[in-house]
């Protein structure tokens, strides 16, 4: 007992051993004693608050010396050349399941104390309600409540563990890109694949014309030279001249021949460099690089469903 209320106390006792007197001296004894109990009645409240207090910042200083020990131990951690983190994370662990361990332990040791109790308890249920039909029927449905709390609270524990299963094996996975971005990435893919195709269709077009006209101008080239070879024919057989002009026409013509087909040997040509050129640069470039990245990516995708239809034969 604290030193106020052992004064409060000596007051009462001194109060009521208290001589009686004349009704004056008898009125101020009083009123002297009850401002003396009003003020120990404050003591006694002020020490209350300052106990209070001292427990508060005891409590404080507890949580800010508890603190500092986790930030000198992770310092320490952090410091030590001897020992990785990942060591620490296994002690970290190790810790973990340990007091896990013990929980459940517990949990089974309290579950072998609960249950003969509980059934004495439905026992002594029994016979008391046994003679009362409507206390019965509200006993009999609040067990039903309670096998449905127990079912309840069964399938939350399990969720519980199925979470934290499903979180190691997260962890253990590591950080994978998600499957919508799997679908973002193959439908870029394939709206790019589109435009491409819409881009060689274009150019296949454009070819054709080009071809179509290339024919058609090759077409009246010969018609043009077979009407001048024809009528510079005609006059080489009446005139020296005519003789003279039809054999430079054949050699201009000849001569036209060759380098129409040195053109287009050249243009063949050109074509497979480039040809060659843009598959050399496909294999050197990044395009071969996002081409192993889709390969490794689809191998993740099939891999992710492997694992989910393991996970889904286990849970069936």
């Amino acid at each position: 007992m604290d030193l106020a209320s052992e004064a409060v106390e000596s007051l009462s006792m001194e109060e009521s051993e208290e001589v009686p007197l004349g009704d004056e001296d008898n009125n101020a004894e009083v009123d002297k004693i009850s401002k003396m109990r009003n003020d120990l009645e404050k003591l006694q409240k002020h020490e209350k608050d300052l106990t209070e207090e001292v427990m508060a910042n005891t409590a404080a200083t507890r949580c800010i010396e508890q603190e500092f020990e986790l930030l000198k131990a992770a310092a320490e951690m952090g410091l030590d050349d001897l020992h990785p983190v990942e060591f620490y994370i296994d002690q970290l662990n190790e810790q973990i399941e340990a007091s896990k361990k013990n929980v459940l332990e517990l949990d089974s040791q309290w579950n072998n104390y609960r249950q003969p109790l509980e059934e004495k308890k439905k026992s002594i249920e029994d016979s008391l309600y046994s003679e009362i039909p409507e206390a019965q029927g509200k006993l009999h449905k609040l067990r039903e409540l309670d096998l449905e709390r127990e079912s309840v609270l069964s399938e939350i524990r399990r969720r519980e563990k199925e979470h934290s299963k499903l979180c190691r094996d997260l962890e253990k996975q590591g950080r994978q890109p998600s499957r919508q971005s799997y679908i973002e990435r193959v439908k870029e893919i394939t709206k790019n694949s589109r435009k491409q195709d819409g881009d060689i269709e274009r150019i296949l077009k454009e070819t054709r014309e080009l071809q179509l006209e290339s024919n058609s101008i090759q077409e009246r080239l010969h018609r043009t030279y077979a009407v001048l070879d024809e009528v510079v024919f005609r006059e080489a057989k009446k005139d020296p001249v005519g003789r003279q002009a039809y054999r430079l026409l054949t050699s201009i013509h000849e001569c036209f021949e060759q380098i129409s087909e040195k053109i287009l040997t050249s243009d063949r040509v050109g074509r497979e460099v480039a040809e060659h050129e843009k598959k050399l640069e496909a294999l050197t470039s990044s395009r071969g690089l996002n081409i192993e990245k889709l390969q490794a990516d689809l191998d993740a995708i099939r891999q992710e469903n492997q694992l989910l239809a393991q996970q889904h034969l286990q849970d069936n």
